[in-house]
């Protein structure tokens, strides 16, 4: 599967700005360029401005929640902590299980029922799964194989990453978004990006949600550098 930079997903999206049907993400909210920018190698970005940049392949992997098992795990302050991520490429899931190491939380990947191809994720092909996707919102309600974690009523504070396509959040993360309840959780986005910012996808993924306090959230490179991630979750006080 061959990334694409943010710069060269811009200028795509120029190029089909007269037929291009922005969808409901489409100006607010799983790579390189501006189809899937990232907010994450198998797994990553699909035509992406992210990290997982546009070289996508769903990653694979489990879709329980699995606790973090770093040398020293540390334990959670202000209650119990879940990192929900989809990753195409790869580099949002480094970030989460980074993210997941410093909180002493679970982790959730977010997987497509029908999971993405290198093929799938080739936002130069005007006939992809990722581009058709793209052009026609109708396509983007993902099928996952697991909506809702186990004993998802349990964490008070869920992280929710993914890579960014086309200035908008990998539309994998939608379902799980949309479905679960977020009542009484603290939500923090995170996101990778070859180039390209968060922008609204925060506010997107929150208008659709429905329900939780939402923090700002945290944009981050295809390879952050050592102590960002972390220094990120210290700053976060949780």
């Amino acid at each position: 599967m061959v990334g694409i930079t943010g710069d060269f997903m811009m200028n795509r999206i120029v190029a089909r700005r007269d037929f291009v049907k922005m969808g409901l993400l489409a100006g607010a909210t799983m790579t390189t360029g501006g189809l899937l920018s990232a907010c994450a190698s198998n797994g990553e970005g699909a035509a992406s401005q992210s990290a997982d940049g546009l070289g996508v392949g769903s990653s694979s992997g489990a879709n329980q929640a699995v606790q973090a098992d770093p040398a020293t795990p540390p334990q959670p302050v202000g209650g119990k902590v879940l990192v929900a991520y989809y990753s195409a490429q790869g580099h949002t899931r480094a970030v989460a299980e980074r993210i997941a190491a410093a909180t002493g939380g679970d982790i959730f990947e977010i997987t497509p029922e029908n999971p993405y191809s290198d093929a799938d994720l080739d936002w130069r092909d005007d006939n992809s799964r990722v581009t058709r996707e793209h052009d026609d919102q109708s396509l983007r309600d993902i099928v996952l194989s697991q909506v809702t974690p186990d004993a998802f009523e349990e964490y008070e504070t869920v992280f929710v990453g993914y890579p960014v396509w086309w200035q908008m959040a990998a539309w994998p993360v939608n379902r799980f978004v949309r479905d679960n309840d977020f009542v009484r959780k603290t939500v923090i986005p995170f996101c990778t990006s070859t180039s390209s910012s968060m922008g609204s996808t925060r506010q997107t993924l929150e208008q659709l949600a429905g329900s939780g306090e939402w923090l700002d959230g945290q944009r981050f490179g295809e390879n952050p550098q050592d102590g960002m991630v972390e220094d990120w979750v210290e700053s976060l006080n949780i």
